[in-house]
């Protein structure tokens, strides 16, 4: 008989972790939103054993318990704007969803790894022709590495699941990829992670998650003295200074960059 624990030694070619990924906004430098000036990376990592064992069963009994189903995909725009299956009958059903799905977000482990682009302060810099997705992926992939390296897993292939763009994005994202992988890094050295494309409605826990996180980052960031209850959550889910002791602190310039820096700053 299976047992329900996930067992990693089957290949100890891979990692304990898994990275789910999406973004938030524009990354292209012509047109620039007012409302949303910014270019968000976000990237999930969950243990694979929490997420086999709890993390997707959780998120499974959620749908259930509001749709009937589980085959509705969690879209952060389409909840934002109550589309399809997101049409709540009133604002307390909504309150009540979003509610849960806060919780759900809160008790179970994950941590967060984020790159926010500021385009309109990327003009006039040294990196104004760069891609902004490019620049977030860079220092994603290289605090990825450092959060593995503390884990001493660093030496194992980790996967690291996009969700599908279009065929030219993809092709340009995956030469990107290889390219910082094989050691165009600012530590100059290849790094073990597998870069895996996801159709855009394939029902992955992870990705939804990961979609779900994006934008409260960015507009973290944009308007700081907003109420931003999604962000309060996150907040002690990112990768941070001073281990468990410092979640919910620490955490600027080390699981979440802003680039480009404040002159006051500093980075790392």
């Amino acid at each position: 008989m299976m047992g329900t624990e996930l067992n990693q030694t089957a290949n100890s070619a891979f990692s304990d972790y898994i990275v789910y990924v999406d973004e938030s906004g524009d990354h292209g430098m012509q047109n620039l939103d007012p409302n949303y000036p910014v270019f968000v990376l976000a990237f999930c990592i969950f243990h694979k054993r929490h997420y086999a064992n709890q993390v997707v069963s959780a998120l499974h009994q959620f749908k259930f318990r509001h749709f009937g189903h589980d085959l509705v995909v969690l879209h952060e725009h389409e909840i934002r704007k109550e589309k399809g299956a997101f049409t709540f009958k009133g604002k307390h059903q909504k309150t009540q969803f979003l509610d849960e799905l806060s919780q759900l977000i809160r008790v179970h482990n994950f941590i967060l790894v984020s790159c926010v682009i500021d385009k309109s302060k990327l003009s006039g810099t040294s990196d104004q022709n760069k891609n902004p997705y490019h620049l977030a992926l860079g220092f994603c992939l290289e605090t990825l590495h450092e959060f593995l390296q503390e884990k001493n897993q660093q030496n194992l292939i980790t996967h690291i699941v996009f969700e599908c763009r279009g065929k030219k994005e993809d092709n340009e994202l995956e030469l990107e990829f290889r390219r910082m992988t094989n050691g165009a890094n600012r530590a100059g050295i290849n790094l073990p992670f597998e870069i895996v494309f996801a159709d855009k409605k394939v029902d992955s826990p992870g990705l939804q998650l990961a979609d779900l996180v994006a934008r409260p980052i960015g507009l973290s960031i944009l308007r700081p003295g907003q109420p931003n209850s999604a962000f309060d959550v996150l907040k002690e889910k990112f990768y941070c200074s001073g281990g468990r002791q410092n979640v919910g602190r620490g955490y600027e310039n080390w699981g979440l960059k802003v680039y480009p820096l404040e002159k006051s700053e500093k980075p790392r």
